[in-house]
């Protein structure tokens, strides 16, 4: 288990880190390199902590399976014989081995490559060869893994007793993902790719949009700068104008949202919560369609009953993903830590399970922006992972008007990290 990778000198080096905190200020360069930040953070934020692990229609009929490493553990998420959602730790009750190597794939029961230990989809232990008569295959099921299904995004926690209030994440984002009807979608389109950074400057980088004008091109076609703040002071008479008209447009669409029944207000769940999570209903830029280089819908099906229009950007920030659902289409993006450099960051594209490619969508048009967008963040957090790594780096100020959410994402991961066993007293 992940609560015995780190030696205790090592746990004591990172809660002085932790402790060395400045309020408003990047964390402390080992925090980010080292590895023994590393496997706290495995053991804290990805162990203990609810992370988004998938969605509903990776698993759409039983006997699917998915298995996803999140640092040095791995979980297996499957459909079983009755329809219902299940995830297991990837561990085989008998020595250990691996049972299921990452990715897709599709069984009838679970079989241990080793020696050949069978489980059925319950995790249930159906056979065991060379055991005996009197051996007690009741006592040796699959360890479970807490799974939520929200809305048809699926939440993880492979602590024994993860946090409750995931049921806050989910009173508020059942009713905004419901229009939209996620487990009727399939998986259009799935990119894996290795940033050369820490995953929190992964998740940092993510926060903000101070970068979004001169580093993302196509994605500030369908984004509203003002959106992600602005120093009201620095503002030139041609920016002010932007900004009030912006508010104004705000207004009357969340008159139209009112009136839709379509909620928006930002909501943060953050600094003081286990579960950290952030949602609002944001405008789209230009055509005000979706996130692709014309901004207008990518497929001609929409998503559920969300055919409608100025339905906007339901986005929804959580401690290791960050999601976009429109009217036509859902970018769900999620991040795994791999090692104190290196992060995972798997992005799917959701289309309506029954949009047809090089019919009802184009599938270059409809992964152009977050395709082109992936890469330009992956090359800002490894600048970003070399710089923390440098002798000449000391911990930096936040923006306080640009990113504050980047603040509140450090304050948040001290808290918890000490709320876990990383405190100092």
């Amino acid at each position: 288990m992940l609560d015995s990778l780190a030696p205790l000198s090592a746990d004591a080096d990172v809660a002085a880190l932790l402790a060395a905190r400045r309020p408003g200020h990047t964390l402390p360069a080992e925090l980010y390199t080292g590895q023994a930040a590393w496997l706290a953070d495995c053991r804290i934020m990805f162990g203990r902590h609810w992370i988004s692990v998938g969605v509903a229609c990776d698993v759409p009929e039983p006997g699917d399976v998915i298995a996803l490493d999140i640092g040095p553990s791995s979980i297996v998420i499957l459909r079983d014989d009755n329809d219902e959602l299940r995830a297991f730790h990837n561990v085989c009750s008998h020595r250990g081995a691996k049972l299921v190597p990452a990715g897709r794939s599709v069984v009838g029961k679970l079989v241990c490559p080793y020696h050949q230990w069978t489980y059925d989809l319950d995790g249930t232990l159906a056979l065991a060869p060379h055991m005996g008569m009197d051996f007690d295959r009741a006592l040796h099921h699959l360890k479970p893994v807490a799974l939520r299904d929200v809305g048809g995004l699926l939440f993880a926690c492979l602590s024994d007793d993860p946090p409750a209030d995931i049921d806050d994440l989910a009173a508020v984002m059942e009713p905004r993902l419901a229009p939209y009807d996620l487990h009727d979608t399939r998986v259009a389109f799935e990119q894996d790719l290795i940033e050369d950074g820490n995953w929190k400057l992964t998740m940092e980088n993510n926060r903000e949009c101070y970068h979004c004008a001169s580093n993302h091109p196509q994605l500030s076609l369908s984004f509203h700068a003002a959106d992600f703040g602005y120093d009201p002071d620095g503002l030139t008479e041609t920016e002010r104008a932007e900004s009030d008209a912006l508010a104004d447009a705000y207004r009357r669409h969340g008159e139209h949202w009112q009136a839709e029944g379509l909620p928006y207000e930002a909501v943060e769940h953050t600094v003081g919560h286990a579960t950290n999570f952030r949602t609002q209903r944001l405008i789209i830029a230009g055509l005000g369609e979706s996130q692709t280089p014309d901004t207008r819908a990518a497929s001609s099906v929409p998503l559920g009953q969300a055919g409608r229009p100025w339905m906007g950007d339901m986005h929804l920030w959580g401690h290791n993903s960050w999601n976009h659902v429109m009217s036509d289409h859902a970018v769900v993006i999620a991040a795994y830590p791999v090692a104190p450099d290196k992060t995972l960051v798997r992005t799917k594209w959701l289309v309506h399970k029954d949009a047809v490619e090089g019919e009802d969508y184009d599938l270059d048009n409809l992964t152009a922006v977050w395709k082109a967008t992936n890469a330009e963040d992956a090359h800002l957090v490894s600048l970003a992972h070399r710089g923390v790594s440098q002798m000449g780096y000391r911990p930096g100020p936040y923006s306080r008007f640009t990113e504050r959410a980047l603040e509140d994402f450090a304050t948040w991961y001290v808290e918890r990290m000490a709320a876990n066993g990383y405190g100092t007293d």
